[in-house]
């Protein structure tokens, strides 16, 4: 994740998307926002998301239609998604938003301090989780860079491949076959 991921807050209520942005503020990410989930998905698209503070209800595309959207494409998938409902504890729609893998539901009215532990929380880990992710994948390319093909194998696998005491090199084994025959 570029150093310039944004967090994405997303709600079709414009004093929601006020109060969510100055809850977050003070925290010193990139903050952006979305009034629909149609705006959303074409936001995460367009990539630069770090985080996802998403609305569950809302008009036409709702927050689990975009979480269900980005679980099907490999370049969202990891995106961490952090679900606001004003509609009270809700044992369904819980159990489908941690079905699709969202990372957190949260309860309006938000605790500012809440909210903000659990964003620096949920898109500090998916920055790290991104940076080994891009370590792995250059390791790996140096370990290939640097790793000697196999010895080509014998045409006939009954000889059986032996280590050159001299040199630690393979050789197929010619003592059975020094007459020639084969047997």
């Amino acid at each position: 994740m570029p150093s310039d991921a944004k967090i994405l807050i997303v709600d079709d209520h414009e004093d929601t998307l006020y109060a969510l942005e100055s809850a977050l503020a003070p925290l010193g990410y990139l903050l952006s926002r979305a009034t629909s989930g149609d705006e959303a998905l074409k936001e995460v698209l367009r990539g630069q998301v770090g985080l996802l503070v998403l609305d569950v209800r809302m008009p036409g595309v709702s927050g689990l239609d975009v979480v269900r959207y980005m679980q099907r494409l490999e370049q969202t998938q990891h995106i961490p998604v952090l679900l606001v409902t004003g509609f009270g504890p809700d044992a369904e729609l819980t159990s489908a938003a941690f079905g699709l893998g969202v990372a957190d539901l949260v309860m309006k009215p938000i605790d500012p301090w809440t909210l903000r532990t659990k964003v620096r929380y949920l898109y500090d880990t998916h920055r790290r989780y991104l940076s080994l992710e891009r370590e792995v994948r250059e390791l790996r390319a140096l370990v290939k860079e640097h790793t000697p093909d196999p010895a080509p194998a014998h045409p006939d696998t009954r000889v059986p491949l032996q280590r050159d005491a001299h040199h630690g090199k393979l050789e197929q084994d010619q003592t059975s076959w020094s007459s020639g025959n084969g047997a």
